[in-house]
């Protein structure tokens, strides 16, 4: 076996990263302690400014302790030694994040505001304008407010506003609020605030591109209650699928019957069987630049199906039942005519001779890179490793060979496809 160069893998999560993170008051403050927590978890240096309303609702010595840092409160903090901690907070920090951002606090942001120590801090990031030094600091917001605050005329002109001066705006969960009303503009999910962060600094590679993905496995009814299927639990098309966002690809994700969360940003097709599947993928195919088939898609279906559950009925002899071959998705895409075909990457799940059957996979199918791993040592885990193997080397990844979380060998292979397509090969 010969291998090829490799890319420098991603970044894993927020290791290393410094991300201000600023409460403005509302309930919503709540979530901010579990987000510091997951910001820490990831690797992250967490440092919070909080405003007077924010206090009201947490308090700055539970925040200190989930940080492991001390709180900013005040534009006249005597522990600054320049007294300026709305400049020191930002200067090789990367991110601001707000989060819970109140109604209040947007208007602030749109209006240039500095009356206090987080609208100050927002307002004297770096916008890489400046010294030739000087690098972009990010300003993301997480909105929170009662729903008719959210769909107040004047919140969403200063959303529109924020947005332009280049803020990035992460959405609002729907659900029942503190007030007692149900409707727009909760918070969203710590995880899912992580999630967005994570997006936002990473680098991207795929912009611009349009990614389809397919995950999971098929199921192929027998009768009303049975089926044929397999044991991918789709985990590993998930994380593609999110890598890839990250990435800056528009993701398309075409699911089997599994019950995993869809990623952020990320539009999701659910389908069941291999032909549903094969519905779903060709009418989007020509219109992606990437098509990467990770779904564990049945070779085979029952020729017929039962109209009614099969009943044992005290007989001793099982039914049988004719076998019919499946469509081959993604040899059907590699068959597209050149102007209409994605670039592709198949997956290969094999319980012995790994390379061997990869190869022969990709040589059947007539497509630039197979990725091939055991299914039976990965189904369902939350680590895995991978083989790539194209038409002159294979190597692994990781390069040790040691089981790593899926989330972070879908980055590692999102860069590698991201080469790859840049490069031609």
């Amino acid at each position: 076996m010969t291998s090829a160069p490799s890319a420098p893998g991603p970044r894993a999560d927020l290791a290393g990263r410094r991300i201000v993170l600023g409460l403005s008051g509302g309930v919503a403050c709540y979530k901010s302690a579990e987000l510091v927590r997951l910001l820490v978890k990831a690797g992250a240096e967490v440092r919070v400014a909080m405003t007077a309303g924010a206090l009201h609702f947490m308090t700055a010595e539970t925040m200190q302790a989930l940080s492991g840092h001390p709180v900013a409160q005040d534009t006249w903090d005597a522990r600054e030694p320049n007294g300026m901690p709305h400049i020191n907070l930002t200067r090789g920090a990367d991110a601001v994040l707000v989060a819970p951002a109140s109604a209040d606090f947007i208007a602030r942001l749109a209006q240039g505001r500095a009356d206090d120590l987080l609208s100050l801090t927002c307002l004297a990031r770096p916008l890489a304008s400046g010294a030739a030094d000087a690098r972009p600091v990010p300003l993301i917001v997480a909105p929170a407010m009662n729903r008719e605050m959210w769909a107040h005329p004047a919140t969403q002109r200063n959303l529109r506003q924020i947005a332009a001066d280049g803020a990035q705006v992460l959405g609002v969960d729907a659900g029942a609020q503190a007030c007692g009303e149900i409707g727009d503009g909760r918070m969203i999910e710590p995880e899912a605030v992580v999630e967005e962060l994570v997006a936002a600094l990473s680098p991207k590679p795929l912009a611009g591109r349009r990614l389809l993905i397919t995950a999971g496995p098929t199921f192929e009814a027998i009768d009303p209650v049975r089926g044929i299927t397999n044991l991918s639990s789709g985990k590993m098309g998930f994380a593609i699928a999110r890598a890839a966002r990250e990435a800056g690809a528009e993701v398309t994700l075409v699911a089997g019957p599994v019950h995993l969360p869809t990623p952020r940003g990320v539009t999701r097709v659910d389908v069941r069987s291999a032909q549903q599947m094969l519905d779903a993928v060709m009418p989007r195919a020509p219109l992606h630049d990437l098509f990467i088939a990770t779904a564990a898609v049945a070779d085979w279906r029952p020729a017929s199906l039962s109209e009614h559950k099969i009943k044992k009925d005290g007989k001793k002899v099982a039914p049988s039942f004719e076998l019919a071959e499946n469509p081959d998705i993604l040899a059907t895409v590699a068959r597209l005519p050149e102007a209409q075909r994605p670039f592709c990457v198949g997956f290969a799940a094999e319980s012995e001779k790994l390379e061997h059957h990869a190869r022969e996979k990709l040589q059947r199918k007539n497509i630039p890179l197979i990725v091939g791993n055991l299914g039976p040592a990965t189904f369902g885990r939350d680590d895995n490793t991978l083989l790539l193997v194209d038409a002159r080397h294979s190597r692994p990844l990781p390069e040790d060979g040691h089981p790593c979380d899926k989330q972070t060998l879908a980055r590692a292979l999102v860069a590698e496809i991201a080469r790859r397509l840049h490069s031609g090969a």
